[in-house]
């Protein structure tokens, strides 16, 4: 993708451009994202995902009461669970849509000039007439591209953030609208972390594709790096320890007879600062561990393994659209695991990471490492190989 070319889907400006003027800015409103929009997904095709296990899924309904009236149930979803579509009010939300459409997956894919390691899933929200999830707002960058049927939306630069009590639903206490915007098939509004917004479907058949982005939390994303870093390089920390101490455990001989037993003691807790900063010295301790969490599978996503692999050569091996692929300077990560790469074979697996397909002239410059691994890759149905 050239980022300084010109795109429909950013209202005519290029995405270089969209970054440096909206991102994490301002709202964007654009008219005709996509011509002629036609959901790629039916409705009677969702409500089948919908049902499905392994597919996250939500029905939300309400009452039009302030607070009241709200209900919130977990799928799957047999089709006659949900209500009737003449019936007003109720929200049928399917979660990460392109982990199982190729369409969809394909729709997502346009949003690739923002990083992969950002980009999360594409959440499908159909609603009946007045149907909709309240007014709240979400701790990620947002893009609502309408698809079928229409939505009017109510935004605005919330300060008061009070959720409303006894609500199975985050729903704003005060929520107070700027702005309001019909959006009709194929326009899509674009709106930064933490913008208050409230969704209302105007009619039947309304359905509204979220292509949502990915912000860990500081807090969480620490705990599961430092949990990754122990785990990963304990052995390594093992040997570390031996090189740089002449003692691998807790020791004390000058340790002496205390009146306070409980009190942890001074010592102890130097050792295990040594340790932690230990741990964090290890060589790419830190990128390593970023990267398998940035590509680790969701928990409700597997693979089927496959038998057949064709021989080599091959004419195209292409990702498998649940697969995650991220690499840095030194690495390659894909699904939760990491490699050292270098020389030829890393540039290989960088562009199968960014182009997500490698074609017959990219294969025949391929190590016999590099073609193992990509065959280990596909009896693990990571990736298909032609």
């Amino acid at each position: 993708m050239d980022i300084n070319t010109p795109l429909a889907l950013l209202g005519g400006i290029s995405p270089q451009q969209f970054m440096r003027r909206y991102w994490q800015k301002k709202p964007l409103l654009i008219r005709g994202a996509i011509a002629d929009m036609v959901p790629p997904i039916p409705r009677a095709q969702l409500f089948d995902l919908a049902g499905q296990e392994g597919v996250e899924s939500r029905l939300i309904q309400h009452g039009g009461k302030k607070g009241a009236g709200w209900s919130l149930r977990h799928g799957p979803f047999a089709r006659r669970s949900l209500p009737p579509t003449t019936r007003a009010g109720w929200t049928l939300l399917v979660q990460g849509v392109d982990l199982h459409h190729e369409g969809i997956h394909a729709l997502l894919n346009q949003f690739r000039f923002l990083p992969d390691a950002r980009l999360d899933d594409l959440m499908i929200s159909y609603a009946s007439d007045q149907g909709g999830v309240g007014p709240h707002f979400d701790s990620y960058d947002v893009f609502l591209l309408q698809a079928a049927g229409k939505r009017r939306w109510s935004i605005g630069r919330q300060k008061d953030m009070r959720l409303q009590q006894g609500v199975p639903l985050k729903i704003l206490e005060r929520f107070e609208p700027e702005e309001t915007f019909v959006l009709e098939p194929g326009d899509m509004l674009y709106l930064p972390p933490r913008y208050a917004h409230d969704g209302v479907a105007e009619g039947t058949d309304c359905m509204t594709y979220s292509i949502g982005l990915r912000s860990p939390a500081k807090r969480h994303l620490g705990a599961d790096l430092l949990a990754r870093v122990a785990e990963a390089h304990a052995e390594e920390l093992e040997h570390a320890v031996v090189a740089q101490a002449a003692h691998t455990h807790y020791r004390d001989p000058g340790q002496p007879a205390v009146d306070a037993p409980a009190a942890m003691p001074e010592a102890l807790l130097a050792f295990a600062r040594e340790a932690v900063a230990l741990a964090l010295q290890a060589p790419d301790a830190i990128e390593r561990a970023l990267g398998e969490t940035m590509t680790e599978p969701k928990a409700n996503v597997w693979f089927d393994d496959e038998e057949d692999v064709p021989a080599q050569p091959w004419q195209r091996v292409v990702l498998d659209r649940r697969t995650r692929m991220l690499y840095d300077a030194r690495h390659i990560y894909i699904n939760g695991e990491s490699f050292l790469a270098g020389g030829r074979d890393a540039t290989l697996m960088r562009r199968l990471a960014d182009r997500r397909e490698l074609h017959a002239k990219d294969l025949a410059r391929a190590s016999d490492d590099a073609k193992d691994l990509l065959h280990d890759w596909c009896e693990a149905g990571w990736a298909h190989a032609e």
